[in-house]
């Protein structure tokens, strides 16, 4: 079944109307037909299923069928800090860190990132980042579409994780399962929780230092020396499994 979003003001007394590029999608992509059932989230934890009413110039019509909670997000918020990867890496990253349930995409340019992006290419590349959040969360029947935020320093993004209730550092050079075990359990339902990854070559040590005194601790993914668009997506497979009702 399709999947759309809208926002809580596009939602009437058993009635919501669609607009924008999504009317061309159903219309001529989709070729929806009237009658025709899908779903549509508000945005505020909200799903309804609806079916569709009619179309207009630039405007669908949808009947709502069925008015429901909204049961595909997990217990805590998590937002995953992503060191700027290079290539393409970071539309993979942003895709599926949205199926496996991220609320926030963070990326951050570290010291090791080979990446550097001026002002205007950190703009169109976030908007480009941020369709790919949109369709993931579609696809993944989110109750609402991550956010990927602009581009972060380093030290910008530890100050905007310390509003964060736990901050996670993945570092190759930690040992200790058993103690990322502990770590992973003791995050409670409702905790918010930030995971730093490094780009291509990790982090420097000074670098994971600093995250320490920001409150962050430090785990490990096992014995193997994963990529860091693996790493990120291994960390939320984990939290999602601990987090999962």
């Amino acid at each position: 079944m399709q999947h759309f979003f809208v926002t809580p003001a596009q939602v009437r007394e058993g009635q919501i109307y669609i607009e924008g590029s999504d009317v061309n999608h159903m219309k001529n992509v989709l070729r929806m037909r009237i009658g025709e059932e899908l779903m549509v989230s508000d945005g505020d934890n909200l799903k309804y299923r609806c079916a569709v009413e009619a179309y207009r110039e630039d405007t669908v019509f949808l009947r709502i069928l069925e008015k429901m909670q909204a049961d595909t997000e997990l217990a805590s918020r998590i937002c995953l800090f992503q060191g700027l990867p290079k290539q393409d890496k970071m539309e993979l990253i942003v895709q599926k860190a949205v199926e496996l349930g991220a609320a926030q995409v963070i990326p951050v340019s570290t010291r090791r990132s080979v990446v550097k992006l001026d002002a205007k290419k950190a703009a169109k590349k976030t908007e480009r980042w941020q369709e790919i959040a949109r369709s993931a969360a579609k696809q993944a029947g989110r109750g609402y579409i991550p956010k990927v935020t602009p581009v972060m320093s380093y030290r910008d993004a530890l100050e905007y994780a310390k509003e964060l209730d736990v901050l996670l550092i993945p570092y190759e050079l930690e040992r200790g399962m058993n103690e990322t075990k502990s770590v992973i359990k003791s995050i409670r339902p409702g905790q918010s929780v930030a995971v730093f990854i490094g780009p291509e070559g990790g982090f420097e040590r000074e670098e994971v230092e600093q995250a320490l005194e920001h409150g962050a601790k430090a785990i490990t993914l096992g014995r193997r020396i994963l990529r860091t668009e693996t790493a990120g997506l291994a960390a939320l497979s984990i939290l999602m499994f601990h987090l999962e009702d």
